[in-house]
């Protein structure tokens, strides 16, 4: 007859032996059980270990019907560009808008050609807008001194800095972080998913990220998140330690500072989501926060003196003046932008079907800062 020790002690050795099964097979459980993540459940974790819930995810069928949240994409494009927005969109509408049919505005500096039109109207299901971008908001404004701004463009050509000599890539920084949002077509909406040429998004989406961001009171979702050049913003951090000494009443309580920061908001750890995909509120960057702080970049002319990005920008932006749990990684959204991809793992990647290699990952490789996002919760 079995005693109550050895019943015990085999009760324990079933309990972690089916542990350590379910770790092998099923990724998505060895991870969300690991030490780490238990560790993070103490603490609460990163939201997005909760996954999605189950309400949300609506099969294959048409949901034209469904729940929507006033939202809408937003591609920056150039008549050139052409072929590759081609390419994401029609990837887009297969994973995902193919049954949810949210709208599309596209903004360019200059007019859309009628083949563009043409095409894109042939592969999008849902409304679709074209819009052409004020003269004022696009191009370098007369302030800048453009002796000073060629010289410093000059020394980054010199030193080989990824897109140091041009001006239109700084003009499209500037655009992205402190004017898309103002555009007349984009005024109208509350959320944005912003997609770019030539990007791959490798799973079905089944349930409504947008949705997600409305009810669960996101201001920011991201895929990748990485470490900025150090030579394109030599001056940014302490530009925007100068604005907090005046504006501190602005940042928001439980703000994600620490995935900026590794000593309280002394240095920049160089830590960014990159805004190539992201799915935002644009509520947030139309802040008195956010409006007040890229006002005050932009008077500095770091955005032509040296060559910020709207990637720091907008993540500097979404962890001061968000409250940290409002800022969402999208762990499920196959993704990728060369270099670098976002491959969801375990069961998240044979619910989405996706094709890309779980092998070929981003989110903990050393110049990852997923770590650091993680580490918030």
């Amino acid at each position: 007859m079995m005693t109550p020790r050895r019943l015990v002690f085999l009760v324990v050795a079933i309990v972690v032996g089916l542990h350590f099964i379910l770790s092998f097979a099923h990724e998505d459980y060895g991870r969300v059980t690991s030490l780490s993540n238990l560790t993070n459940s103490w603490k609460g974790g990163p939201p997005y270990l909760a996954g999605v819930p189950a309400q949300y995810f609506q099969g294959t069928d048409d949901t034209a019907g469904g729940p929507r949240a006033n939202a809408t994409f937003v591609i920056l494009a150039r008549n050139g560009d052409l072929k590759g927005i081609s390419s994401s969109v029609k990837q887009m509408e297969d994973r995902f808008n193919k049954k949810y049919h949210y709208p599309y505005v596209f903004l360019n500096e200059e007019p859309f050609t009628d083949e563009f039109k043409t095409q894109i109207q042939n592969i999008i299901s849902g409304p679709i807008e074209f819009g052409l971008i004020p003269h004022d908001d696009w191009y370098q404004p007369s302030w800048i001194d453009e002796k000073k701004a060629t010289e410093e463009r000059e020394k980054m050509v010199q030193n080989r800095v990824i897109y140091g000599g041009s001006v239109p890539y700084r003009n499209m920084c500037r655009y992205n972080s402190g004017f898309f949002f103002r555009h007349e077509l984009v005024q109208k909406y509350k959320y944005y998913w912003r997609i770019e040429p030539d990007v791959i998004f490798y799973c079905d989406i089944d349930y409504d990220p947008f949705l997600i961001m409305q009810d669960q009171n996101k201001t920011y979702g991201f895929t990748i998140s990485l470490y900025e050049y150090p030579e394109t913003m030599p001056t940014l951090w302490n530009t925007v330690k100068e604005f907090l000494q005046d504006n501190q009443e602005l940042v928001s309580p439980e703000n994600a500072m620490a995935f900026l920061s590794d000593d309280h908001g002394d240095t920049y750890n160089r830590c960014h989501f990159w805004s190539n995909f992201e799915i935002g509120d644009l509520d947030l960057w139309r802040s008195e926060a956010y409006m007040k702080f890229f006002e005050y970049l932009d008077q500095k002319g770091g955005f032509y003196y040296e060559r910020w990005g709207d990637a720091p920008v907008h993540s500097i932006g979404a962890a001061l003046f968000s409250r940290k749990e409002q800022i969402h990684f999208f762990n499920d959204i196959g993704y990728k932008h060369n270099p670098f991809q976002h491959c969801p793992q375990g069961d998240a990647h044979s619910r989405g079907k996706c094709w890309c290699d779980p092998h070929e990952n981003f989110d903990y490789e050393w110049y990852s800062c997923l770590k650091r996002y993680d580490s918030l919760f």
